[in-house]
């Protein structure tokens, strides 16, 4: 039986070829800077550090059953530990400077940032749900009712464990067979167009609109 080679469909080929990603940037284009270096393994230290971190506490909360409140206290409580033994001995037993509060404090930049990304959310979530464009509309509803049922069968620390696990792990894979994904998805998007097509005409042309007021130009 022969191998299917991606390439050899000229079909797809003609057409314009829209990957995963846009046509022309790679995947560390289109993610950014240090997120992107984790992502994309680019410091193997940091994303070890992560996924060790991460998995850490996936394994005190899931498989030991560390409750969080208890979690959460011991880990204060070893802070203020280390911070209260620092401010001690720093400049009397060690040559260590005492701790500064800009040392545990967010900048204001790293703030707007994550201010920035919610406002972000927000606007786009109020501008799917009115329905200005219903295919987003319904991608979304389709999407999140998908979400809801594999929440169903995984607590929430499974279910983001597992994302997390997907945003380490797929990365790479994609960059890999960068070709053979970019071919699947395109040929994927043109069937969920056709289909989008074909409910589009059937059934939302069929629903009633309010009159569209016209402009008054002068």
């Amino acid at each position: 039986m022969a191998k299917t080679s991606f390439s050899s469909h000229s079909e797809y080929q003609k057409q314009s070829w829209v990957g995963v990603f846009d046509h022309g940037r790679t995947m560390h284009d289109n993610l950014e800077g240090k997120v992107a270096d984790i992502l994309m393994w680019k410091n193997k230290k940091l994303s070890a550090a992560i996924l060790i971190v991460l998995t850490l506490i996936w394994f005190l909360f899931e498989v030991v059953e560390y409750q969080f409140i208890t979690f959460l206290c011991h880990i204060l409580i070893t802070a203020m530990t280390l911070i209260f033994v620092w401010s001690k001995v720093a400049g009397v037993l060690i040559d260590w400077r005492p701790p500064n509060i800009h040392d545990f404090s967010l900048s204001e930049s790293t703030c707007r940032f994550y201010f920035a990304k919610v406002n972000w959310f927000l606007f786009e979530f109020f501008e799917i749900s009115t329905g200005k464009d219903l295919k987003s509309f319904f991608l979304a509803i389709a999407f999140l009712w998908v979400l809801s049922v594999i929440g169903a069968y995984f607590n929430s620390l499974n279910l983001l464990y597992l994302v997390f696990l997907c945003m380490q792990i797929l990365p790479v894979l994609y960059k890999k067979y960068e070709r053979e994904v970019d071919y699947l998805a395109t040929k994927g998007r043109q069937d969920v167009k056709s289909l989008y097509r074909k409910f589009d005409s059937k059934v939302l042309n069929k629903i009633p609109r309010g009159p569209v007021k016209q402009r008054k130009f002068q």
